[in-house]
């Protein structure tokens, strides 16, 4: 049987289906308990993040024992001499500062995050910070104490900070620098929104939507995107190395940076004056299709489904999730049926959801609104592309997209239509 040929064995995934379970299990006792009682906003935050995603850390640990594998770089019988390890860690130390203190600067003086959604971030920074020297210091020697390559890109960085040029590898100052620049990116921009999106979940009338078939399908599709955001902000927050969950390498392309970021603020280009606007007009499917109940919900469970599917597409990463970088290569879950459910989910139900095909106004903007939602949905096919670009540098995924071309359910669909028909002889 050749590689990648229809029953060729899945490539083994990095991440386990029963971490990210344990953590939608707890996230989903977490919400019943918080509609039940509704606690301030303020504290159901962070009490639904450290809520999911401890059981999921313990798990990792305890049950799976990720701190020992091999992709760490870390060997706990390996001790380099105390000395080494000391000044080692000093370098390391000031290349994490110096990285604090910009992100620091970067955060006070532009002008992006002086908008107010950014409070509940700054708050948290605030809340984290008087433990963040300590906790560093005893994480960087720890680790440090224990790996097999020790100088790595933090340790580049504080060589560079130190004006220490001899070894320096600027390779490793570029990872640096784009790894941690998608961590304070993303983290800004979840923090951002899970307080609207855990407002949207405690605040719901469940009465109402008991009685509501329709409310109902949009109250899970909230939910599906509220798990969503949880865990992604979770993934942002536990990059370590002793999870198993550090970044490996950051997406070198310009490219992908640019397609990336077309899809968040500041630079979102769907927003409303944007470019890529195509909601002109339009009304989404409730108010469309609200004199045709039976429709209404039909509709409704293809919208829904398609938000759960983007949520599962999350949700598997345990607390390993972000965009932009390389953290272990995902082929459970929707992954394994395809290369990209969240951006094949996520762009189906924009047309479902917003219906930019009808409008209120005239056919020219329902024919313009599909053109620009065309061009969006282009801009998800390029991150999709320069995402493989960067991780067909790992055997790993390579040979995933190998199994996935032959094996994954879209080709499974294409073959079996394509295939003669018996009868046909």
């Amino acid at each position: 049987m050749n590689p990648g040929s229809p029953g060729t064995k899945r490539p083994e995934s990095d991440v386990s289906e029963r971490s990210g379970l344990v953590g939608v299990v707890s996230l989903l006792v977490l919400t019943v308990v918080g509609i039940a009682i509704k606690p301030p906003i303020h504290l159901a935050v962070p009490l639904f993040l450290i809520g999911t995603a401890l059981p999921m850390v313990m798990w990792s640990l305890l049950v799976e024992k990720v701190h020992r594998r091999e992709t760490t770089g870390l060997d706990f019988s390996l001790r380099h001499p105390r000395s080494e390890v000391v000044a080692i860690s000093v370098t390391k130390l000031i290349g994490l500062f110096a990285t604090f203190g910009a992100m620091g600067v970067f955060y006070h003086f532009s002008s992006v995050y002086q908008d107010p959604k950014y409070i509940p971030f700054f708050v948290f920074l605030s809340a984290l910070s008087p433990a963040i020297i300590p906790l560093s210091i005893i994480y960087v020697y720890l680790t440090t104490r224990h790996m097999t390559q020790p100088r790595d890109d933090l340790w580049h960085f504080g060589k560079l900070i130190s004006l220490d040029f001899n070894a320096l590898e600027w390779p490793e100052i570029k990872s640096h620098l784009l790894s941690w620049s998608v961590k304070s990116f993303f983290l800004a921009f979840m923090f951002s929104i899970l307080p609207f999106s855990v407002a949207s979940i405690l605040h719901v009338d469940i009465s109402k939507v008991a009685s509501d078939p329709a409310g109902a399908i949009l109250f899970l599709v909230r939910l599906s995107l509220f798990f969503d955001v949880c865990f992604g902000t979770i993934g942002y927050i536990l990059t370590l190395r002793v999870l198993d969950a550090h970044v490996r390498s950051a997406n070198p392309y310009l490219s992908a940076w640019i397609a990336a970021l077309a899809c968040y603020p500041p630079f979102v280009l769907t927003q409303n004056g944007g470019p890529l606007h195509y909601r002109n007009g339009t009304q989404d499917w409730m108010v469309w299709l609200d004199s045709q109940p039976v429709l209404l919900v039909i509709w409704g469970s293809g919208v829904l489904a398609l938000a759960m599917l983007y949520a599962w597409a999350t949700v598997v990463f345990g607390i390993r999730f972000s965009n932009l970088t390389h953290r272990g290569i995902i082929t459970n879950g929707p992954y394994r049926f395809f290369k990209h459910p969240a951006y094949l989910s996520k762009n189906i139900m924009w047309w479902m959801a917003y219906m930019p095909f009808l409008t209120t106004t005239t056919p020219s903007d329902a024919l313009r609104n599909c053109v620009l939602l065309l061009l969006v949905n282009g801009i998800y096919f390029t991150r999709a592309k320069t995402e493989e670009q960067h991780l067909m540098h790992d055997q790993k995924y390579r040979d995933y997209a190998l199994w996935i071309r032959e094996n994954g359910l879209l080709s499974r669909i294409f073959r079996r239509r394509l295939a003669p028909n018996a009868n046909d002889a």
